[in-house]
């Protein structure tokens, strides 16, 4: 006890420089748990908001209170543009994660034109630390 430890300076001048978050990224771990779509693109009030995205990109889960739907979870995109929602029959269970605190996102897996509708392909990855 009462012991002095040596301070790593590189890495105490990483977290100064940038935040604790470049260092425990490498401790995350991505996990897939589903694949499905995104729900109610034909009803958003911004449709250019659709051909903003492209393949690979990362969507932010948001818990929505809902009097629809009380395990709604809303989609958006990096700059927080709301995209829709994950499906009402898929959402019970990233719902309850979402609720005890895990971090959720997903990823755009694919886009597919129907017409003037656009089916948008999405992963739902849970990152655990």
């Amino acid at each position: 006890m009462g012991e002095l430890s040596k301070i790593d300076s590189v890495a105490l001048a990483e977290i100064t420089k940038n935040g604790i978050g470049n260092i425990i990224k490498p401790l995350t771990q991505e996990i897939h748990l589903f694949d499905t779509f995104i729900a109610g693109t034909t009803h958003l009030e911004n449709k250019n908001v659709i051909s903003s995205i492209k393949e690979g990109d990362e969507l932010i889960l948001v818990r929505e209170d809902s009097k629809f739907d009380s395990n709604a979870i809303m989609i958006k995109n990096a700059n927080k543009e709301k995209l829709g929602y994950i499906p009402e029959k898929d959402n019970i269970i990233f719902s309850r994660l979402m609720d005890a605190g895990k971090f959720l996102k997903a990823k755009v897996k694919s886009i597919d034109q129907k017409g003037s509708f656009t089916k948008i392909g999405i992963g739902i990855y849970l990152y655990d630390f």
